[in-house]
């Protein structure tokens, strides 16, 4: 498909944009929301049809390479909005195809209740590049652990689940298997202290980063909130005043409850999971590790927490922090404040 309306002359106020690999499918729609424009085109007559454009809105869904895009095309005198997949697929009418998918995302991106992922800076992704690594080698450490486990199980040696107990243990308990099993478990073994290097490494950049960035060392004084997550929050928000306050930033974090009510009966479920995955795993962390030590404290959010989890047990009371975490994350990013932390006064013992 590369062709154009018969309401070519038409102005163009608003652009939906279906990338793949090396094509993207255009759809222009005028001021009464007439399609006046529909092309296939590669990177290159791409970037060159919108250099010739007058200044409009453009739609791109949120997926790979979507915020270098938006960044080439915002220098291009153009407001791009990028929005989740979810927002784009009710707008889709028909068969799923580039085209069609190019008329849903303009169609999502006019209507008034869609709501938008900022526009990420090259910094920022730089930053998360760093941070996906080194998540990245976490999942293979664990992998790696759960192997050396699972090969020396079947010999009977049965190893605790931590790591450090694998990281000192497998190589004594590896002498009571076959040699040739053995040198299998002394090669995973030297992988595994490979990777730790390579994480340590990384975390210890992490930390370096925190302190050269004010809005991340802010972050980290609240407690719970560590170095990555601070760094992460950061990369992944950017400017914090894009939410309108802090529980819109938990929602879009998928920490508030799911809601299905009808006939006036509200119902609330689990959390509802949206938004980035990694991001929300690491405040659930930062809830645990508060969780763990707020029975030492005698500040007002501790005491919140800990009757919370009274109420509710462990789970459901990490959830709640987490959420508590992201909301002042949130009025920390936002407001340029620091945390001030509410100390009570003492409990009187009876």
């Amino acid at each position: 498909m590369d062709k154009i309306s018969a309401l070519r002359g038409a102005k163009v106020v608003a652009t939906g944009i279906d990338s793949a690999k090396s094509t993207f499918s255009i759809c222009g729609v005028d001021a009464a929301q007439r399609i006046v424009l529909e092309r296939t085109l590669n990177r290159a007559k791409l970037m060159e049809l919108f250099a010739g454009m007058e200044p409009c809105t453009v739609g791109l869904e949120a997926c790979s390479g979507s915020h270098q895009l938006a960044r080439e095309l915002n220098t291009l005198g153009h407001t791009v909005r990028i929005m989740a997949a979810k927002f784009v697929a009710p707008h889709r009418t028909s068969a799923k195809n580039d085209r069609n998918d190019a008329r849903a995302i303009v169609d999502a991106l006019i209507h008034p209740r869609t709501r938008f992922v900022p526009v990420k800076s090259q910094e920022q992704q730089a930053l998360l590049c760093v941070q996906r690594a080194r998540a990245g080698l976490v999942e293979e450490r664990t992998a790696l652990v759960n192997r050396i486990r699972g090969l020396l199980a079947e010999f009977g040696v049965v190893l605790p689940i931590q790591i450090a107990k694998v990281r000192h243990g497998a190589l004594k308990a590896a002498q009571a298997i076959p040699v040739l099993a053995r040198q299998v478990i002394e090669q995973l073994h030297a992988h595994l202290l490979l990777l730790d290097q390579h994480i340590g490494g990384y975390e210890r950049q992490l930390r370096e980063l925190a302190r050269q960035s004010d809005a991340a060392s802010r972050l980290v004084e609240v407690l719970g909130i560590g170095p990555v997550t601070a760094l992460t929050t950061v990369g992944m928000v950017g400017d914090a005043r894009e939410f309108k306050n802090g529980r819109q930033f938990t929602a879009w974090m998928g920490l508030v409850p799911r809601q299905y009510s009808t006939g006036g009966k509200t119902r609330l479920g689990p959390i509802t999971r949206r938004g980035d995955v990694y991001l929300r795993s690491l405040f659930i962390q930062c809830a645990k590790a508060f969780l763990a030590v707020a029975s030492r404290r005698n500040d007002r959010l501790s005491r919140w927490a800990l009757a919370v989890r009274a109420r509710r047990g462990f789970g459901k009371a990490a959830v709640a922090v987490a959420a508590k975490l992201a909301r002042i994350a949130w009025a920390i990013l936002a407001k340029g404040e620091r945390f001030r932390v509410q100390t009570l006064a003492p409990i009187a013992m009876v």
